[in-house]
């Protein structure tokens, strides 16, 4: 797996509820949104655009790293929304781009944030059978892309399938692959289910396992949850310490740590991981069948 404290948890607030966005910078998330797009009426666009900007300027803010979710860049809305943003006096750190389905899509919005939004990155959302057709392309369209979300709801409906693991599961490890051929990080689609602790514990799992960096969350009690899910527990932790120092003694050679063979990919993912990971308390995590890893 691939750890990074970048986007594990990415917390989704509609810009219509204001009183929210205090709960959402304190949720513990790494990530929170504020969303124009499916969260908010098309009569409330204009004015969500307007509360939009409260979200970065908020002393509340500065407790997370905050970012927009616009509307789609093919619709008038998602122009309007960043032609605003070049106006924002704090900007975000991502927009959040949805129903991507071509580069274009992502090259629209660097085009015309340029200038206005220099250090703003992008997600772009994946959830139609034309933007999976087309996620190598997207994933490479951009040195501003930092990461694919699925989009499972929509795609789901879009192909026919049940909105569940097993039907999707061919296009969330196709999007995995996209990102990482890529380079860039890769989110899944939230658990919709938020009263079902044990069942997004267990979808968390499954995504990481699969290669995710990190999974949206659609309640801030669903937050503490993700972040433990794409997080090393002790053990893991402590064997990457090994891994280096075998790393280090080997010369980056082929050792053995555990009874098992290691060499260069497993030197380099065990560098990041203490490098990201090893300076804070970590804590266990289940996989699937209820171990851990």
């Amino acid at each position: 797996m691939k750890y990074t404290r970048y986007c594990r948890s990415l917390l989704s607030t509609s810009a219509s509820d204001v009183d929210r966005y205090p709960k959402s910078h304190h949720a513990g998330a790494d990530m929170c949104v504020v969303d124009l797009e499916d969260s908010v009426p098309q009569r409330d666009k204009e004015e969500a655009r307007r509360r939009a900007e409260l979200f970065f300027t908020s002393p509340s803010a500065a407790a997370t790293r905050c970012g927009i979710r616009i509307n789609s860049v093919i619709e008038p809305d998602g122009l309007r929304d960043l032609l605003a943003l070049r106006h924002y006096a704090v900007k975000p750190a991502v927009v959040v781009i949805p129903k991507a389905e071509s580069a274009r899509d992502v090259e629209i919005v660097e085009r015309v944030l340029h200038g206005s939004c220099p250090e703003t990155q992008f997600f772009a959302v994946v959830e139609t059978p034309r933007g999976l057709e087309n996620a190598d392309r997207i994933a490479a369209a951009s040195s501003r892309l930092r990461a694919l979300i699925f989009g499972a709801a929509d795609y789901s409906f879009d192909i026919g399938a049940r909105l569940a693991w097993d039907p999707l599961l061919h296009a969330r490890a196709r999007l995995v692959n996209s990102a990482r051929a890529a380079g860039i990080d890769v989110v899944d689609a939230p658990f919709f289910a938020f009263a079902d602790a044990a069942g997004l514990k267990y979808e968390a799992a499954l995504a990481r396992d699969l290669g995710f960096s990190g999974k949206i969350a659609v309640h801030p009690r669903q937050v503490p949850a993700i972040n433990e899910a794409f997080s090393p527990d002790a053990e893991l932790l402590a064997r990457a310490r090994r891994v280096v120092a075998a790393g280090r003694a080997s010369g980056d050679g082929i050792a053995v740590v555990d009874g098992a063979m290691v060499g260069t990919p497993f030197f380099e993912a065990a560098r990041r991981l203490v490098e990201e990971f090893g300076t804070t308390e970590p804590s266990a995590f289940p996989t699937v069948n209820g171990s851990q890893q």
